[in-house]
Formats: structure tokens, C-alpha cells, sequence
């Protein structure tokens, strides 16, 4: 097991025959398109790759992927600090393979004879596993202030009539 910071780029075929594993760490800041929802990019990655071959002989990569966040809360417009982690298990197929064969629970992963970017298949990974509302929990959100005032009607509001109250009357009435 390897446990340097991750390489770029990585040949899986080779790995899986020595049955490799890959654990390491990644700056956050190298993740450019990763860190356009962020807040903050201060922090590290922490990923383990495992490389092998299945009983078909196909090439296998497993991937736990580590990290934390900073995004702003979409309910109080604060900061909050997001644990992100993604697992997942590839199959290495050819560019332009049939997939149909393969096991499920693989998502598939087609590579020409040029080396795989490791990097950005975690950047990937972490783009997926975001939340799409970033959120602290219910009980640790704080609402806005001026917030309370408008969820209160004023005083100076004018009760509207219901413009269906018409209706409401007409199937009161048994001679419509």
C-alpha cells in the first residue's frame, strides 16, 4: 500500500494486476471545479484507491473518498462545515466496449490506452456527493434576523375575500 500524496495519473490495468492499493492525500485547492461551490478552500482529501481483478478477470478500482466542506447554509445564509464521503467501485472496460455484460453495482469506466486522471475522478466523485442545498441541521440553523417580523401579518394588511367563496355558496344552495 502506497500512502503518498495521490499521482495525477495512473495506469488501473497495471495496478490491478499487482493487486495495488493507493491511499493518500489532496489538497482541496487543487480541485479547481470542486472548489467554485465553496466557501472556503483551506483543507484536504483523503482517498483510498483498491485495485484489483474480479472473478471475470475485469479490471476493478475501489474508491473511498474523505472530506470536509465549507459551503453557506441556504437557510440561514451562514457557514457550515459539510462531511463529504463517497464510495464507490468501478469496472475499467475499453473505450467502446459492450457493458451489458457486467456485474452490477460497477459504474463503468471507460479508458482508451492513455493514463486514467485520478484527480480528476476524485474531483468528480466529491461534485456528486455535495448536497444540493447546503444545510445546517434543523436544530443548529439559525434564522435570519427581520425573519420573524415577516412571517407575522401587519396590522396594516387588508384581509382579502377568497375569490372562490362564490362558488362555495352556489353548492350550498340546493336550487343551482
Amino acid at each position: 500500500m502506497l500512502n503518498d500524496p495521490i499521482p495525477p495519473h495512473i495506469d488501473p490495468r497495471k495496478l490491478a494486476d499487482r493487486g495495488t492499493s493507493l491511499e493518500g492525500k489532496l489538497l482541496l485547492a487543487d480541485l479547481e471545479r470542486l472548489c467554485d461551490p465553496l466557501s472556503d478552500t483551506v483543507g484536504t482529501v483523503q482517498a483510498k484507491f483498491v485495485f484489483e481483478r474480479d472473478e471475470r478477470k475485469s479490471v476493478v478500482i475501489h474508491s473511498f473518498i474523505d472530506t470536509e466542506v465549507k459551503m453557506v447554509c441556504q437557510r440561514c445564509l451562514e457557514l457550515v462545515t459539510l462531511p463529504i464521503h463517497s464510495e464507490c467501485s468501478y469496472a475499467v472496460v475499453k473505450e467502446g466496449a459492450n457493458t451489458q455484460s457486467l456485474p452490477k453495482g460497477y459504474d463503468v469506466l471507460e479508458l482508451g490506452e492513455d493514463p486514467l486522471d485520478l484527480h480528476a475522478l476524485i474531483e468528480e466523485e466529491l461534485l456528486l456527493a455535495l448536497p444540493i442545498v447546503p444545510a445546517h441541521h434543523p436544530e443548529e440553523c439559525q434564522q435570519p434576523e427581520g425573519l420573524d417580523d415577516e412571517l407575522e401579518p401587519s396590522e396594516d394588511e387588508v384581509t382579502r375575500s377568497n375569490p372562490f367563496s362564490v362558488l362555495a355558496q352556489l353548492k350550498r344552495d340546493p336550487n343551482v
